[in-house]
């Protein structure tokens, strides 16, 4: 009866094992798959216990579900046993197939590691292939067919429900179980990590959608001005995007805006410093036009947004209005450099512009011959075999010494000013005119009048000293009643006309509150020549007017 009713309970035994590896293909979660797997040996193999052993990360083994017993699923279930523990397990007993069977003989041994176990006391068996209660059956499921892929997890099983150890057709239906669990479990870690990448990828979509929207709302809503520009490319700093508070800056709309680059606006002044503005954390002030012609000062701020694949692809510009600011430094610059009443350069100013002129070399030292004609050296010992138009020739130290403490580079470009020659006649030579005016009678119109009258005074002989000068001139006021005039360009003769005329504007009589007052002016002529500091200029003029001053009478000094 046992023989002819065997085939049938095979086939039987395989119809529930198709059933439960059915179920475990149908699991939504991991969970539901691990303790399907256990079910299954329950439900499939004919045990009335068993647990699935999970591998964690970091290599132990958890226990994550229990079959068949509520009291062995409260004492075991997520508990861990060791590695190391579960490896001991693996290596001993008896081999059958990919399967481990630790008979009670030996497994005493185990009784008091750290792996989750339920086991009760019993007899011993009463014939060879009983089952005894301290019997293990390990099936461990492994991520390849053959036991040499990663160790997944292992199915531990007891108490067969016909108290016998399993044939060898238990055997194999167990192993081929632990088979498809593996695959279940693959697979349901699968599923659990692609969840895992599309919740996480659906909430970076969402939080790159709200950074996206974020960072609309602050370009768009700015008070400043924004902008997004291309970069590399033919298109290169083309604008792409700009904001409300830009078209309003410069008066321009969105649509008009794309068709521009920055470099399209700037101030053809300011291009150099565009140019030189990098483009990460690239800072710069310049003037950018507006549609109606003007031109407004702003301060530029640039940053690179990048993509990852591509590198990076558009300039981010902040374009914030200085206006105010730019006009209120150029006031206290003006302030600091002109003469609060009158507005004209003040002494350091004039100083200033006459240092710029000047350099410490004489025309004509046989440094400046020597610098002049060897400009493409970088070194004066460099020049050796090189000769003066007199035919004396300069070796390394004799150039070295010319040139000691200079660098005769730096005035490759300099243009030297230089005096024309002293004498009655004038030769044709042309240079840079210091022309030193001090008013005559000026003090006695302050006392008379008082600093109301010297000062309406004052301001307008300031008038018309600069009326009477080119444009390119400097007229300034050294201090007191002391003016200074700059023309650059004139000869002896033309010095002298040009400080006839400015006396001759400044003697027609000055009306201040209905009053008519009238002062006289005496003019001295120096020339600034390079070798001198302004000082000594300052001082060569001034003494010229000083004798030019006691030339005359003092009636005829003053006008009236």
């Amino acid at each position: 009866m046992e023989t002819e009713s065997e085939p049938y309970v095979r086939l039987a035994t395989l119809r529930q094992l198709h059933q439960v590896v059915a179920e475990l293909n149908t699991a939504r979660s991991l969970a539901d798959t691990l303790q399907t797997v256990a079910d299954g040996a329950i439900a499939g193999l004919g045990f009335e216990l068993a647990a699935v052993n999970l591998v964690r990360p970091d290599g132990d083994l958890v226990v994550a579900a229990v079959a068949g017993s509520a009291g062995a699923e409260a004492l075991m279930a997520g508990r861990v046993g060791s590695r190391s523990s579960w490896d001991r397990r693996l290596a001993m007993g008896e081999q059958w197939g990919e399967l481990r069977f630790i008979p009670y003989t030996e497994g005493w041994v185990l009784d008091d590691d750290d792996v989750p176990q339920w086991h009760t006391a019993g007899p011993a068996p009463r014939f060879p292939d009983e089952w005894h209660p301290m019997d293990r059956l390990l099936a461990p499921m492994y991520a390849a067919s053959n036991g040499g892929g990663e160790l997944l997890g292992v199915i531990s099983v007891d108490r067969p429900r016909n108290g016998r150890r399993p044939g060898a057709w238990g055997q194999e239906a167990l192993q081929m179980y632990a088979f498809q669990a593996a695959i279940a479990i693959s697979n349901a870690r699968l599923r659990a990590n692609m969840q895992r990448a599309l919740v996480r990828l659906e909430r970076e979509q969402q939080a790159l959608r709200a950074s996206e929207e974020s960072f609309r709302q602050a370009f768009e809503y700015a008070p400043s001005g924004m902008a997004v520009a291309e970069m590399g490319g033919d298109q290169h700093g083309r604008l792409l995007r700009t904001n409300d508070a830009l078209c309003r800056l410069l008066g321009r709309p969105a649509s008009a805006m794309r068709r521009y680059s920055f470099s399209d606006l700037v101030h053809p002044e300011d291009i150099g410093t565009l140019l030189r503005t990098s483009a990460e954390g690239g800072r710069a002030e310049l003037r950018l036009a507006r549609r109606d012609g003007t031109y407004v000062w702003v301060s530029l701020r640039n940053s690179v947004v990048a993509d990852a694949a591509d590198g990076p692809r558009f300039l981010l510009t902040h374009v914030e209005d200085i206006e105010e600011r730019k006009r209120h430094e150029l006031q206290l610059a003006h302030r600091a450099s002109h003469d609060s009443l009158t507005g004209l350069p003040n002494s350091a100013e004039l100083r200033a512009r006459l240092g710029a002129r000047l350099c410490s070399r004489p025309p004509g030292s046989p440094a400046d011959a020597y610098a002049s004609s060897a400009t493409v050296y970088a070194d004066p010992r460099d020049l050796h075999g090189f000769r003066s138009q007199e035919g004396k020739a300069f070796d390394g130290a004799e150039g070295a010494e010319a040139f000691e403490g200079q660098n005769p580079v730096a005035f490759d470009h300099h243009v030297h000013t230089i005096a024309p020659p002293d004498g009655p006649t004038d030769d044709g030579s042309k240079g840079l005119a210091v022309l030193f005016c001090d008013l005559d009678g000026f003090k006695s119109i302050n006392d008379r009048f008082g600093h109301h009258t010297g000062d309406a005074v004052l301001i307008e002989v300031a008038r018309r000293l600069t009326s009477g000068v080119r444009d390119g001139d400097t007229v300034a006021r050294l201090g007191g009643d002391e003016f200074v005039v700059l023309a650059d360009g004139l000869g002896t003769a033309d010095a002298q006309d040009l400080a006839v005329r400015l006396r001759n504007a400044i003697i027609p009589p000055i009306r201040v509150d209905g009053r008519a007052v009238r002062v006289g002016a005496s003019f001295g002529i120096g020339w600034a020549s390079c070798g001198m500091t302004a000082e000594e200029v300052l001082a060569s003029a001034d003494q010229r007017m000083y004798v030019e001053k006691r030339s005359r009478s003092k009636a005829n000094r003053r006008a009236g």
